[in-house]
């Protein structure tokens, strides 16, 4: 028998969406013809603007032509979407990138569980509790989780986001070489003003830390004293990469696309290498079609598009937020982000109460526990179903209530 990973060997069996998806198959299958309602995990159902798959499918016809076939692309993605992602998403926000920090991916979840193999296997992180699991389970496959007990693994600080301190995770307690941070927060849904945002930079430069931000859901930011990006803090660019996607920004779950940026700044230029030369190693990067699909994101019609789809998703965040309100049960985020944070009723667990809203209302979202061990008592709901079907989800809970 070969030597396998002992790491990965060592993790608890069991995604947590996997566990979700279980749980509601065994439950369809005992329940015939009872049609459950997912505001679960975080899909759009919203279709893709008309002048995204326009372009989608002119570059696809454009490869089939000798003069505008392509085969591999750079592997830090094509300089006409580095250029727009630089243009449309940060210099509105007072930020100037050159087309070299940015590098091009098929979505968020794949760099921020990349991002530790700029480490040293002896390194150690700190992550918020809950947290979204990839940015924990990366570093486990990698060896420097150290042991799991109790739903925590040892090497790994875990900074706690709950009420009492406003969803806000403190600064490390001790030395860490990175630090992950998400905001607007998956799955808490709270986002920090840039005053609080600030004090990680701060803390990150006086420690010589790294600073890994997954600004994944930033398109839903509406709070003026929000930042939509961590390089709007004051020193930022030295001790920061962040990454971002297509996915929710447009729409591009089921297509693939993200970036990430590294500021040639960061150590003197020294992880941008890196980067860049672990992508060579490993990536033959996204296709063409799809890159011509995000940079049209960013015309008129495709600006305007997701705008619409961002307020869609925020409206159906607000009525569930109210609706739960109106019950008595205290909820959280879907202000600045897709998805509220509720505090489960009369004591239940996260499972607990996952199991009440399928029973009772045959709606499904996703407990608490499954983002970590400071999500116990807590239950994420999702916005980006339809309006129709997240009305109805409305209605059934209300009546599982009554």
């Amino acid at each position: 028998m070969p030597a396998l990973n002992p790491h990965l060997a060592s993790m608890p069996s069991g995604y947590l969406f996997q566990e979700v998806a279980a749980r509601i198959h065994a439950y369809e299958k005992s329940h015939p013809g009872r049609e459950i309602i997912s505001l679960g995990i975080g899909d759009v159902t919203r279709p893709l603007p008309g002048v995204v798959t326009r372009a989608l499918a002119d570059a696809a016809l454009e490869m089939s032509t000798p003069e505008g076939f392509r085969g591999y692309g750079p592997e830090q993605g094509y300089e006409f979407l580095r250029a727009a992602i630089c243009k449309h998403l940060y210099e509105p926000r007072g930020v100037t990138l050159g087309v070299d920090e940015v590098y091009i991916s098929d979505g968020a979840k794949t760099d921020t569980s990349a991002l530790q193999e700029l480490l040293a296997p002896e390194a150690r992180v700190a992550v918020t509790d809950p947290v979204y699991p990839v940015y924990v389970d990366s570093n486990v496959m990698a060896g420097r989780a150290g042991q799991y007990k109790d739903g925590l693994w040892s090497q790994i600080e875990y900074l706690p986001c709950v009420r009492e301190n406003g969803f806000v995770p403190p600064l490390p307690r001790h030395y860490v070489d990175a630090l992950y941070l998400c905001f607007p927060n998956n799955p808490t849904g709270v986002a920090l003003p840039l005053r609080e945002l600030q004090r990680y930079v701060d803390w990150a430069r006086q420690n010589g830390a790294l600073i890994f931000y997954d600004a994944a859901y930033s398109a839903f930011i509406t709070s003026s004293e929000v930042p939509r990006s961590i390089y709007e803090c004051e020193g930022a660019r030295e001790c920061a990469i962040e990454c971002g996607s297509f996915s929710k920004l447009a729409g591009f779950t089921g297509v693939r696309c993200g970036y990430t940026v590294v500021p040639r700044s960061l150590y003197g230029g020294a992880l941008g290498k890196m980067w860049r030369r672990r992508l060579a190693a490993k990536s033959n990067g996204v296709s063409y079609p799809v890159q011509r699909a995000a940079e049209a994101v960013f015309t008129p019609e495709g600006s305007r598009a997701w705008r619409d789809n961002v307020e869609y998703y925020l409206n159906n965040a607000r009525a569930i937020r109210n609706a739960l309100r109106k019950l008595g049960l205290q909820t959280y985020g879907g202000v600045d982000a897709p998805y509220v944070w509720v505090v489960t009723p009369e004591g239940m667990s996260g499972w607990q109460f996952f199991d009440f809203l399928l029973e009772r209302a045959q709606v499904a979202g996703t407990p608490g526990e499954g983002f970590g061990p400071s999500g116990s008592g807590y239950f994420r709901l999702t916005a980006f179903n339809t309006a129709e079907k997240t009305e109805e989800a409305i209605w059934r809970i209300c009546a599982a209530f009554a």
